[in-house]
């Protein structure tokens, strides 16, 4: 069965739309499915996909670099918690049982689910 879009049809809607799917289908008249098609058999379409995708985060990322010259504090916040994870900059949560004593290992857990379980039936 002959395609009703060539490929370059394809790579010139999503290059035009920068990537997103159901832009470039509305571009073309089709419906997201058939551009998902196309990415997932053509594999010049999925470079183009691929390269706009990368493409966002390029722009994203210069956009959250100049946020945190900036001084926005959200921004600053985020880079630290992403990119400065190695630095030690990660949030921690503290588990602990209902009275501020440890958390149950794993091994405690599944022996309390299997007692419930036991109790119901």
């Amino acid at each position: 069965m002959a395609e009703k879009y060539t490929t370059a049809q394809m790579i010139d809607a999503l290059r035009e739309k920068h990537g997103n799917l159901s832009a470039s289908a509305r571009f073309l008249g089709c419906s997201r499915d058939t551009v998902r098609r196309y990415i997932n058999t053509y594999s010049t379409v999925q470079a183009v996909a691929d390269e706009e995708r990368e493409t966002l985060i390029d722009f994203a990322e210069n956009q959250l670099f100049q946020q945190v010259k900036d001084g926005n504090i959200t921004a600053i916040i985020f880079t630290l918690k992403t990119i400065g994870k190695h630095r030690g900059y990660v949030e921690r949560q503290e588990l602990s049982g209902p009275d501020g004593s440890g958390a149950l290992a794993h091994g405690e857990i599944i022996a309390a689910i299997r007692s419930l379980a036991d109790a119901v039936q």
